[in-house]
């Protein structure tokens, strides 16, 4: 039984005419016979009650129409659903995000704009270290991943394309010498000490962090580690040390928390957008476009 038997038979249970019927299919009326007797043989029971001057559909052929219908309308909707899928406009996308990514404009303003334009598209948001993502990226377990590489190598077979900078940010305590000035220069915090993120996590701050601070002259002393932006904020406001993290984390306020510019050259962390390379995607070709008109 092949989908144009289907069609045959709702078009003829419509018409209740084979001559109506084979004009509206643009076929002849013998072989639209035909092709209802091979499928009354196929199914083993009459469909229509067939006269001179009468066709009717027997009990079989009224119970068979519902599902004809039915299958022919799910036929179809597949048949738009992959043509769709096929223009990027169906299916799902999962992206991948650095923990600062939800404090600036550019994640919101893309997701957003995506999901007014592709509507149909489900999208599956992961909260990832850099390096993590790009481990799914390789592994087809993300398709796209705002990323902040840093001192991190791009492995190979992953496209990293920079798409903004954030300033960084000094996060002191606000009993900190420094706490009032509105720019600073790393060098008069030698004798601080930092809090970071673990080196294993995969973050690039701490290969930016020890950048920097060799750049002006000594090497951070790391006095706690916390795998969490939010928590490295708290604890500097316990007291414990001075952070180092991108500027859209200032909105966290925190009562005995100050942000310092930083004078330093340098001292920015670039946001990048990472792909696996030769990997054509329909959904995420859309998907770039968007963040080609967000982020320029």
């Amino acid at each position: 039984m092949e989908l144009r038997h289907l069609r045959y038979f709702v078009t003829v249970a419509e018409e209740l005419n084979f001559t109506r019927a084979a004009a509206r299919l643009h076929i002849g009326q013998p072989p639209l016979s035909m092709q209802i007797r091979d499928l009354e043989t196929e199914i083993g029971t009459p469909l229509f009650d067939r006269s001179r001057r009468h066709v009717a559909l027997t009990e079989a052929g009224r119970r068979f129409l519902d599902h004809a219908r039915e299958i022919l309308a799910q036929s179809r909707e597949a048949v738009e659903e992959a043509r769709r899928a096929g223009r990027g406009e169906a299916g799902e996308l999962k992206v991948g995000f650095a923990s600062s990514l939800p404090y600036t404009s550019t994640l919101a303003d893309t997701l957003y704009t995506y999901r007014q334009r592709y509507p149909k598209v489900g999208l599956q948001l992961h909260e990832m270290f850099t390096a993590e993502q790009f481990g799914a990226i390789l592994h087809g377990v993300l398709d796209v991943g705002f990323v902040r590489h840093g001192g991190l190598e791009v492995p190979a077979g992953i496209r990293a394309r920079e798409i903004g900078r954030d300033p960084l940010r000094l996060v002191v305590h606000a009993a900190h010498p420094q706490a009032d000035r509105g720019e600073v220069s790393l060098a008069e915090f030698r004798d601080d000490g930092f809090i970071a993120f673990p080196p294993d996590v995969g973050s690039g701050l701490p290969f930016v962090l020890d950048r920097l601070c060799r750049s002006a002259g000594f090497v951070p002393r790391i006095v706690q580690t916390a795998r969490e932006a939010t928590t490295q904020i708290g604890l500097v406001a316990a007291g414990l040390g001075t952070a180092l993290l991108p500027a859209p984390l200032e909105c966290v306020r925190l009562p005995r928390v100050r942000y310092l510019a930083i004078r330093d050259e340098g001292a920015h962390f670039s946001l990048a957008i990472a792909t696996r390379e030769g990997a054509p995607n329909p959904l995420l070709a859309g998907f770039l476009e968007v963040l080609k008109e967000v982020a320029g």
